[in-house]
């Protein structure tokens, strides 16, 4: 058989890959061609297009890339026909996935959605695009299953990669990670997870760089994303010298952690499943806070309240994401014994809320069975 995924982001990448290796693993003739990262290549899968050339946030980046994206969607359209696949497999990335969603179904693909678009937060009317122009939609929240059904869209439950991802993860060497990262034996981590794309990082990293005078006795972490450049992580670091990097070290750097500042996304659920407390910090261009506010349907924006359905970690969004309220946040979760323990007993109800590893290979069987 013959897959093509798209994924638009890191966390794409990555969710992409395991499902690259499923997928291998259940159809040892797989010939599976991507858009992603190096992770989805490891994994067999033959990238075409990296992730980081198509990772536009926010309205106004969008607005001023419209041809870069209309370019990749003319690429896209003539690669799927070339390569013919036997299904097309979309992970998250609604705007541009969408629409080859459309076009792929009008001309005869078999279509899976991996990664639902957060259609339950805003933009509701893609739901009725969904029903018309997915074969099968994978979600991977427990309350999606249910919103798709009141629309009658063809969805299956498979669980949260996360899981997959977190239950390969080794216990880290301190010693040898202290010392091979240049770190201070003597001081506690505080991690600093600004994000994947180079405009969020730019905006999230300045930010959560406030706080460091006022927590001498911690270092600070940086995670920093293997598709950008260090050097562009330096030039927003300038001097200071409480402040290290760590490339495409996340997990191993969490397990490590005292606490850690997230930016909003996929990083809050796997630092809330890594059981490190946490402050999520998010931050966008004005206008395009201001209209996404307007149309947002969701009470919270970090995943770990999302599914708990109630505020589990603290969120600081737009004007509320200030040097002060960092800090006070990030000192309750250093010194106040009660919030910490409520905090991990409530990582413990998120994860059995998630259920057990294995989306990956559920995705991969259902996708087969279909195809089939």
């Amino acid at each position: 058989m013959k897959y093509y995924i798209i994924a638009g982001e890191a966390s794409g990448d990555l969710h992409g890959s395991n499902l690259v290796a499923s997928l291998r693993a259940k159809d040892p003739t797989a010939k599976i061609r991507a858009w992603g990262g190096e992770k989805m290549r490891k994994n067999g899968a033959n990238v075409v297009k990296n992730y980081h050339d198509l990772a536009f946030m926010g309205f106004v980046e969008v607005l001023m890339n419209l041809y870069t994206i209309l370019k990749n969607f003319n690429f896209c359209k003539k690669d799927i026909k070339q390569f013919a696949p036997d299904a097309v497999i979309l992970i998250d990335y609604p705007g541009f996935n969408l629409k080859v969603a459309k076009w792929a179904h009008n001309h005869g693909f078999k279509v899976f959605y991996y990664i639902s678009p957060q259609v339950w937060a805003w933009k509701r009317r893609r739901v009725y695009k969904i029903r018309k122009v997915v074969d099968k939609m994978l979600c991977i929240l427990p309350f999606e299953k249910k919103f798709y059904d009141n629309y009658n869209v063809d969805c299956q439950y498979v669980g949260h990669p996360l899981l997959d991802e977190i239950s390969k993860t080794s216990p880290v060497d301190k010693d040898k990670f202290y010392k091979s990262n240049r770190l201070n034996q003597k001081k506690e981590i505080i991690a600093l997870l600004p994000g994947s794309r180079k405009q969020e990082v730019g905006r999230m990293l300045e930010v959560m760089l406030k706080v460091v005078k006022k927590f001498p006795d911690y270092q600070f972490v940086v995670g920093c994303a293997p598709s950008l450049p260090v050097s562009y992580y330096k030039s927003i670091i300038g001097d200071k010298s409480n402040v290290r990097l760590v490339v495409n070290r996340t997990y191993q750097l969490l397990q490590l952690s005292s606490a850690a500042l997230v930016t909003s996304g996929t990083a809050t659920l796997e630092t809330a499943l890594l059981d490190v407390p946490e402050v999520v910090c998010y931050k966008a261009n004005r206008i395009s806070y201001v209209i996404a506010k307007h149309l947002a349907k969701i009470k919270y924006i970090c995943l770990v309240n999302l599914i708990m359905d109630r505020l589990v970690v603290k969120e600081l969004i737009q004007d509320d994401l200030t040097p002060e309220n960092i800090s006070e946040e990030l000192s309750l979760l250093l010194t106040n014994h009660k919030r910490q323990r409520n905090l991990l007993e409530d990582y413990e109800e998120l994860k059995e809320v998630l259920g057990n590893a294995g989306a990956s290979d559920k995705a991969a069987e259902i996708i087969l069975e279909n195809v089939k």
